[in-house]
Formats: C-alpha cells, sequence, structure tokens
C-alpha cells in the first residue's frame, strides 16, 4: 500500500503515529523551522517515541556515518519515520540506508509501517548519467547517477523494485515549512556535503573517493577542490573543462582523511553564475586526462561497483572516444528520464542538460 499526503506528518491522524510504537530514522535535517524542534520531538511529547535511529557521529564529524537499524528493533515498532535530506546522487551514504531499512522491513514477517517526511532536492530535478548496467553498490536503486527525484519519489521506486507490501506513506515536501523556509543545503545533509554548490558537484566528484586523488574531503570545499601529491600543477596546461566551468591551480592540505596533513596540488572547479555543470561528464573527462598523464593515477576496485558502466569505464581507460561516451550518456539519460516520470508526486519533471 503506497499513500501521498499533502498534511504534516504531526497532523497525520494513523493509529501507528499516534498510539503506537514510533521510531525515527532521521538526520539533523528534520529540524521543524515553524515549530523550532526536531521530528523526533512530536513522538517524544506524545510518549510513544521507542527509537531513534541516526548517524553514530557528530553532524559535522571527522568520521563517515551510517544509520543503522537492527531488525530486533524494528520488530517493537509499530511505525517508522524517515526524515534525511537527500542530495540527487545515488550513492549518497544516507540513501542508500534508507534502502537498506527498506529491504529490512520486506524481509520481516510483521513489518511496521514506513512513512518518509520529503524534501526539496538539493541537486535540483537535472539527470546525469544511467541506470547500472553492471554490479554495483549495495543499496544501490536503478536510478541514474544523479537522479533528479526527492527521497519520497526515490522510496516509491525502490518499493517498487523490491516489491515491498510493507505500507509505504509519504508526506509531501510541500506540506513541510522548512522547505519553504530554508534552501534545501542550509543545514548540511552530511560532513561532506557542507554547502550550496557541493550537490551539483557530487554526482561526478564523488567518484573521486574511490580513485588515488582526493575530492578534498577533509577541507572546508569537497567536491570543489580536487588533488595529490602526486599532481604537477601548470596554468598554462590546464585540464579540460565545459562552457562556463573554469579550472584554477590551487593547493590543499586535507585535515583528514586521504593525504591528511600533506600537501595536495591540484585544481578548483569553478562555476560561472547560471552555469548547468554535468559534473559526471567533466569527472570522467579529468579522470581520462589524469590517468593518460600520471601513472600514480589508480582507480580502487570499487570503483566500477561505484560508477557501474562498463562503457563509461571504457572511456576512462582510452578504450572508447569521447563521442561515444557521450552518446552513451545521453540515450541513457533519455531512458532514465522516461523511467523517473512514472515516480514524480510534483509538477515539475527531471530533465537533462542538453
Amino acid at each position: 500500500m503506497f499513500s501521498f499526503r499533502t498534511t504534516p506528518l504531526e497532523d497525520q491522524l494513523d493509529k501507528a503515529l499516534t498510539d503506537g510504537n514510533v521510531g525515527c530514522f532521521c538526520t539533523q535535517n528534520c529540524w521543524d523551522t515553524d515549530k523550532e524542534r526536531y521530528m523526533t520531538d512530536i513522538f517524544r511529547s506524545r510518549g510513544n517515541l521507542k527509537a531513534v535511529f541516526s548517524p553514530g557521529n557528530p553532524e559535522l564529524s571527522l568520521q563517515e556515518s551510517r544509520i543503522c537499524a537492527e531488525p530486533g528493533q524494528l520488530a517493537e515498532l509499530n511505525a517508522v519515520v524517515v526524515e534525511i535530506q537527500d542530495v540527487g546522487t545515488r550513492y549518497f551514504r544516507y540513501t542508500r540506508d534508507v534502502c537498506r531499512l527498506m529491504r529490512q522491513l520486506t524481509e520481516m514477517e510483521n513489518p511496521p509501517a514506513l512513512y518518509i517526511v520529503d524534501h526539496i532536492n538539493p541537486a535540483g530535478r537535472v539527470v546525469e548519467g544511467a541506470m547500472p548496467s553492471a554490479e554495483t553498490e549495495d543499496d544501490v536503486p536503478k536510478v541514474a547517477h544523479r537522479h533528479g527525484l526527492t527521497l519520497g519519489e526515490l522510496a516509491g521506486l525502490y518499493y517498487s523494485e523490491i516489491g515491498a507490501k510493507f505500507p509505504l506513506h509519504v508526506i509531501s515536501a510541500q506540506a513541510t515549512d522548512s522547505n519553504r523556509q530554508l534552501m534545501p543545503w542550509t543545514i548540511a545533509p552530511a560532513s561532506d556535503i557542507p554547502g550550496l554548490f557541493t550537490c551539483e558537484m557530487y554526482s561526478g566528484g564523488g567518484l573521486w573517493n574511490e580513485t588515488s586523488i582526493t575530492p578534498g574531503i577533509g577541507t572546508p570545499r569537497p567536491y570543489e577542490y580536487f588533488g595529490a601529491p602526486f599532481i604537477r600543477t601548470d596554468s598554462a596546461n590546464l585540464p579540460p573543462a565545459p562552457p562556463q566551468v573554469m579550472m584554477r591551480p590551487c593547493s590543499f592540505s586535507p585535515a583528514f582523511g586521504k593525504y591528511a596533513g600533506s600537501a595536495c596540488p591540484g585544481y578548483q572547479i569553478m562555476l560561472e553564475p547560471g552555469a548547468e555543470y554535468h559534473s559526471l561528464m567533466h569527472t570522467l573527462q579529468l579522470m581520462r586526462y589524469f590517468k593518460d598523464r600520471y601513472p600514480a593515477f589508480e582507480m580502487k576496485p570499487d570503483f566500477r561497483l561505484r560508477l557501474s558502466d562498463d562503457i563509461l569505464l571504457s572511456y576512462i581507460n582510452g578504450l572508447t572516444t569521447w563521442d561515444e561516451a557521450r552518446e552513451h550518456i545521453k540515450v541513457e539519460e533519455q531512458k532514465w528520464i522516461r523511467k523517473a516520470k512514472k515516480f514524480c508526486l510534483y509538477d515539475d519533471q527531471p530533465y537533462r542538460i542538453k
């Protein structure tokens, strides 16, 4: 059973929410700007909050966090309420945690109902890349690299993919005051997604994490900066960049993570005002550029799982031309948009950069 609801969470009269045992699966983004409280406070004040599933570390932490719910904890609940801020890219860890939760509920004999408090996608409706066509990471739905959906829409798609039977209810993003009062990146979705441009950079930039180049993790501007100790910058020979995108040679020293404490020459990706940036295509070009020039550039074993597209991988490895890779992306984006529209809950539609 699926429902899409246009009134706020606290106005829902389901007995599972008003009288049942409730678990909240959430991040710091569950802050209600109108009532000045967290979503968990609704059920705490009612006296039926039985579990809180949240990242194990502080919201701005040096360590990567995940959100985990044990089957025994879920078995004691009548409802699980999810409120996180998705960032529009299929490998975002908290969205994968929601997908793992949904799979767990599918495997239960008497699962609780699932409620998704939806939020606007900070990466917008732009689509990039392809659905997985090779082996992929665990708990990743069959969506494009940058999918253009909200978490509620994504949950509806995954619900269909896994053949779930538990009740799924999506609370409209338009019913939430915070979506009208705050831009969706105001509260950082995760420690490595800190600000305005990060979500536009992450669909491609997130791939650097599985290489020997760091995307600036451990700096204040991850995914806008990237580099490595073995890179030699040269302002006379800049890496490729699409129109309205500039590459600035720079250097940085990560405070933690890969190359912590080491000087990393590299580049800052700078977007002109109003630029539509296809982060995935640009990152693929950059990876091909660095692979051709630096023997120290390596792709880790998990890189192939994250990319999950053998044609795009063959481009990075120099076995496919850029025209072939670009045409492949175009066709795949068109296929994904046709699929995505079946799960859209709002008037605006996903679209590709032409």
